[in-house]
This record gives C-alpha cells, sequence and structure tokens, in this order.
C-alpha cells in the first residue's frame, strides 16, 4: 500500500537541506550500486555485510540499511529484465530459423508464418539473423557470469544527454533532472519505533523530521542530529489507516523525491499490508462470476450467475492508454476500481479475466509486416493489468480468475453474440468473449447447448436437447433444414461431432472428463 502527497510550506533552508541529504546520500547509493554490479553471482551475506559497514561510516546504519536494500532490489530489477531480453532474443531467433528453412512464398497457417515471400526479403532476414545470434551470445555470456546493465537515474534519461536539442532541454533543465533522479531519500521503516521510522518521522501531526547523515550533522536544527521541516503533510487518501499506523508505532516506509518540472515535493509513505487468506474455488463462485474482457482500450465485462447464463447488461469500463507513463497508470487504476466497485455492488466475489501472455507474439520476427497488429498488443497493458487489478481486489476480498485465452473471442462470438443481440442492446464481439470468459471459469463449456447420452438420442424416446422451450423466443433458431428424403439412413461421416463438446473447449478442462453435465436453462432475452 502507498499514498503520496504534497510537502508544501518548504523555506529555502529545508529545499537546499534535501538536496544536500539527497545527493549525499544518492553518491552512496550509486558506489553501492557499482560494488554489487561487481559482485554479480558471487554475492553472500559476508559481502552484503562488509558494503553496509562502508555505508555505514558515511552516514548511519539504518541509512546503510535502506541504501543496500534499494540496491538489492534495482540488481534483481534489472536481472529479471535481463532475462526477459534474454527469452525475446531467442524467440527471435528461433522464429527467423524457421522462416528460412521454408521455401519461398510458402504459405502460414493460424498459429505459425509461413516462408519469405522473396528472395530480397530472405536475404534480409538472413543478415538479421546473424546480427541477433551475436546480441544472444553476448546476452547469454552475461547472463551467465551474472553482469547486468543498470543506470541510477534512468537509461532514458542517460541518453537524452546526448540529444538535448531533439528533446527541447538545456543542459542547466537536464542536470536539474538528472539529479533529483538519482537523489536518494528514502527510509524503511521498523515496527516498535515511534511513529514507526527513524529515519524519516512523520508525526500524526504532519511534523516532518528527517535523521542527518553524519557528515551532514551540522545543519540539524533539532536534537538527536535531526532537521524538521517548516512543512507541514496531510494524507488525503487512507489517511486514517496511515494514521492507525502511526499511532501503534507500526512500520511505515517513506520516501521524498522532488518533481523538476512541477517544482514541487512529494513524500510517499507505504507499507506491506498482511497477506489475505485464500478462499476455496466453490465459495468464490457460489455468487456467480464476472467475465472481463481485456482489449486496448477498454474492458468489457458482463455478469454471470453460478450457472454460466449472463445476467442484466453487458458493462464496458473504457480507458485512454496515451500520453505520459502516469496518465497511463491513472487511467488503468480508474477502470479497474469501477470494475471493482461494480462486483462489489453485485455481491460478486470473483472475477474471471484471460491469462494473456504476448511476449512472444510482441517480436518482430513473427508479425514483420502486420505493424498496426504489433502496435496493438503492444498496447495492451497485460501485465500491469494483471497486478494490479489482483493488488486492489485483495483489499475488497474479491478472487481473481485467471483462465486460458485460447479462442474466447471466436467461440463467444460464434454462440453468444447473435443470440444476445436485440433491437435494445447491441452486443459486440468483445461482450460476447467475456461471456467465454465467465463460462470457462465457473467449469462451464462456452456452448449453449449440451447433448444428451446416446440412449436418449432415439425416435423411440424423441429427440431431446438441453435448450429453452419451443414458445420462448430468440433463444434458439430452428435447425438447419437437411436436404433429402426422410430416412433413417444417414450419409457416412454426418455427425460425427454432434454433441461433442471436446471440440468447443480447451484440451485438459475439467468439463470436457465428466459423463454428461446438463447446463442450467439460458436466460430469456
Amino acid at each position: 500500500m502507498a499514498i503520496r502527497t504534497r510537502l508544501k510550506g518548504l523555506t529555502a533552508g529545508d529545499v537546499e537541506v534535501l538536496r544536500r541529504v539527497g545527493a549525499h546520500m544518492g553518491s552512496l547509493a550509486s558506489r553501492d550500486l557499482a560494488v554489487r554490479s561487481r559482485q554479480g553471482l558471487a554475492h553472500s551475506a559476508g559481502t552484503w555485510a562488509v558494503r553496509k559497514r562502508e555505508v555505514t561510516a558515511a552516514s548511519s546504519s539504518r541509512w546503510a540499511g535502506s541504501v543496500t536494500k534499494a540496491t538489492h532490489d534495482q540488481w534483481a530489477l534489472a536481472r529479471r529484465g535481463h532475462h526477459a531480453h534474454l527469452q525475446s532474443l531467442e524467440a527471435g531467433v528461433r522464429m527467423l530459423r524457421r522462416r528460412l528453412s521454408l521455401p519461398l512464398g510458402e504459405k502460414g497457417s493460424n498459429h505459425a508464418p509461413g516462408g519469405y515471400g522473396t528472395r530480397r526479403e530472405w536475404h534480409a532476414k538472413s543478415r538479421r539473423l546473424q546480427v541477433l545470434e551475436q546480441r544472444l551470445a553476448r546476452a547469454r555470456a552475461d547472463w551467465t557470469a551474472g553482469r547486468v546493465h543498470v543506470v541510477r537515474g534512468g537509461k532514458r534519461l542517460a541518453r537524452i544527454r546526448q540529444h538535448l536539442d531533439q528533446a527541447g532541454l538545456s543542459e542547466q533543465a537536464w542536470r536539474e533532472q538528472w539529479e533529483a533522479a538519482r537523489s536518494f531519500l528514502q527510509a524503511d521503516g521498523e515496527s516498535g519505533k515511534r511513529c514507526g521510522n527513524e529515519t524519516v518521522r512523520i508525526t500524526p501531526e504532519g511534523e516532518v523530521s528527517i535523521k542527518l547523515p553524519a557528515p551532514l550533522g551540522g545543519l540539524a536544527n533539532a536534537s538527536h542530529g535531526r532537521y524538521v521541516l517548516s512543512g507541514r503533510v496531510r494524507f488525503a487518501h487512507r489517511g486514517e489507516e496511515w494514521g492507525d499506523r502511526v499511532a501503534a508505532n507500526r512500520a511505515i516506509a517513506y520516501r521524498i523525491h522532488h518533481d523538476v518540472q512541477r517544482g514541487r515535493w512529494y513524500v510517499t509513505a507505504s507499507w506491506q499490508r498482511p497477506v489475505t487468506p485464500s478462499i476455496p474455488i466453490e465459495a468464490a463462485l457460489a455468487q456467480g462470476v464476472i467475465g472481463v474482457d481485456t482489449n486496448a482500450d477498454h474492458l468489457a465485462a458482463w455478469r454471470l450467475d453460478m450457472h454460466g447464463n449472463p445476467i442484466s447488461n453487458p458493462r464496458r469500463f473504457f480507458y485512454d492508454l496515451s500520453g505520459t507513463t502516469e496518465h497511463r497508470d491513472a487511467q488503468v487504476r480508474h477502470a479497474l476500481t469501477r470494475l471493482i466497485n461494480w462486483a462489489t455492488t453485485c455481491g460478486v466475489r470473483a472475477i474471471a479475466v484471460e491469462d494473456l501472455d504476448f511476449t512472444a507474439a510482441k517480436t518482430r520476427e513473427k508479425h514483420g509486416r502486420k505493424r498496426c497488429f504489433r502496435r496493438l498488443i503492444s498496447g495492451m497493458p497485460t501485465g500491469k493489468l494483471r497486478a494490479r487489478l489482483v493488488s486492489m481486489a485483495d483489499a475488497t476480498a474479491i478472487a481473481v480468475i485467471a483462465v486460458d485465452a485460447a479462442y474466447t473471442s471466436k467461440w463467444g462470438a460464434k454462440h453468444w453474440q447473435k443470440p444476445l443481440t436485440s433491437d435494445k442492446r447491441k452486443t459486440t464481439g468483445h461482450d460476447a468473449a467475456s461471456i467465454a470468459i465467465g463460462r470457462r471459469a465457473l467449469g462451464h463449456p462456452i456452448r449453449r447447448r449440451t447433448a444428451p447420452p446416446r440412449t436418449h438420442q432415439s425416435d423411440g424416446c424423441g429427440h431431446r436437447t438441453v435448450q429453452a422451450g419451443p414458445d420462448t423466443p430468440g433463444c434458439e433458431e430452428p435447425r438447419p433444414r437437411v436436404p433429402g428424403p426422410r430416412t433413417r439412413s444417414v450419409p457416412p461421416g454426418r455427425g460425427v461431432h454432434a454433441g461433442n463438446q471436446r471440440v468447443q473447449d480447451r484440451s485438459g478442462h475439467a468439463a470436457e472428463h465428466e459423463p454428461w453435465q446438463q447446463d442450467s436453462l439460458p436466460l430469456s432475452l
């Protein structure tokens, strides 16, 4: 849990102290990160203790703990990014090798592209294969040696220094952003200490004080080497929860940072919430589920009861992913907030989403000419949506169920879009896909019909199919007329897949292996 507010009422002396403390601790953090990067995979508890003692000599023990922890987190993040880059290179090399091995002009399938169209394109891709193989060899060597490539302050800002004219920045403006990004003013919390943090302390009245590092102890304006800021803070969002933790002296971590473009100082308070115990899947689905289809500009959602029948009308939660990173994050958070509020209002305790992963599909080697499609799937924040939804749903005791995303859009549009479309309701393919996602989470097949046992499929007992009554309009369409005489003779091969639910569902689905399960009657329009 993290909340942020603005530091108001700062004097020129306060700003100067914040800048000097941030620059001093930032230099120690940069030095510690360089040492940790050189150690690579040889890191151990002993080497960590040596690094912490070196930082402690120039600051304090608590500052050193925050610096070394931030170093470990940054190195681990760079390591994960290196692994993702390695997987991307391997996927590109595999795709290039496969397409280069196919004859020119050979058509592909739905799952894999075919050969290249011309000899010129084949030659260009063979040269690119050599480039990617060299990059892959270097990446594997760095991975084996434990080397990471990381820049405190960000690689993007470091590269802008060589292109100030294109970025529209002066050297002084870039220098201010660079120093603000490399500043280090954050401290981890400690349970049992006063207000939950001894290094950066914020009292319930909003007074902010900082424990100065040893070399900057002369700047203190309070006892015990502390500096008290003139400004006061107040957390509007979740302020009561923050106040309860401060009053109970529970651990709270703080981070002070400077927004150069706005000329403002902010403080972020964060703490770890207790792990919510997981509930059984049967209890989560007792009140039904909300199926959510993720798209590039909106979330399509539809509520289903426990039998898999859609209830009421679909809902769509739009978001705009253009602009800055802060704007995109706010748009995603706002859409998920509306989704969770709707689920809470309906009394539903489970949300079903697709387990999407476009890591392999984003490579240019698979969809080289389809730039619009590559831009579309690259713009879908699948990972961010999944992480934020899980975090936000946990606070409201709503379970999140991830289902297989294969053919949900295709089969949902085939079996649900037309029956649920009327004069007063326009059902899109995304709405129908949300129903398919919800039914898959409930364990039901996506199809609206379930074939009866073989013993009931005879003229003596009459043809029986699980469906609504014949007097219910709009629920089921009449069967297509089969030309030919009405005899019991059936042509060979006709009706091979009649009633076979495995054609419509993924392999390994729980509902496939049951001998026969009767679906509930679909709701009428």
